[in-house]
């Protein structure tokens, strides 16, 4: 059970850090993505899913917890990788959020290093809640531990 456990963090550790590497490294504006991409908030699943035709390529789940939006994992299909779609992925679910009303919280490093890089989001970030994945190339934000997100983390460890 233990090397289970193991072998799935580590493959969820790799994920991440492909997905983070995958992330463009300029603005947002600067760049138009090439995928004619379909994002839907799939709210059944907790999820939103990014689709190209009838395929689906990428999603990143969620759970509402406290009145905020926990974003807990992104997940691009390796054949797609290195082409935006994550940065694309993440940036229409803010946008969407923003548009909501509602705060974050962070779990997925993937969606902390977009932030980073795209700090234009920042504010959308819990202030009392950030999330274990909100500040990757920074000081994590004041604040005390959000009981009511651990046993997410927990299960998502």
């Amino acid at each position: 059970m233990t090397i289970k456990l193991e072998a799935e963090a580590s493959a969820r550790e790799e994920n991440n850090a492909a997905l983070i590497a995958a992330l463009d490294e300029r603005s947002l504006s600067e760049v138009e993505s090439s995928w004619n991409l379909d994002v839907l908030n799939d709210a059944e699943h907790g999820r939103w899913v990014a689709s190209l035709g009838p395929e689906a390529i990428a999603e990143l789940s969620y759970r509402f917890v406290g009145g905020r939006v926990v974003l807990l994992t992104t997940w691009v299909d390796p054949a797609y990788r290195k082409n935006r779609v994550a940065t694309e992925l993440v940036s229409r679910v803010l946008d969407e959020i923003r548009e909501s009303g509602k705060k974050i919280t962070i779990i997925c490093p993937v969606v902390g290093e977009f932030i980073a890089r795209n700090p234009g989001y920042a504010d959308l970030i819990d202030k009392v809640h950030p999330g274990a994945g909100a500040y990757p190339k920074h000081e994590r934000a004041e604040g005390g531990h959000d009981t009511e997100l651990a046993a997410i983390e927990h299960d998502l460890a």
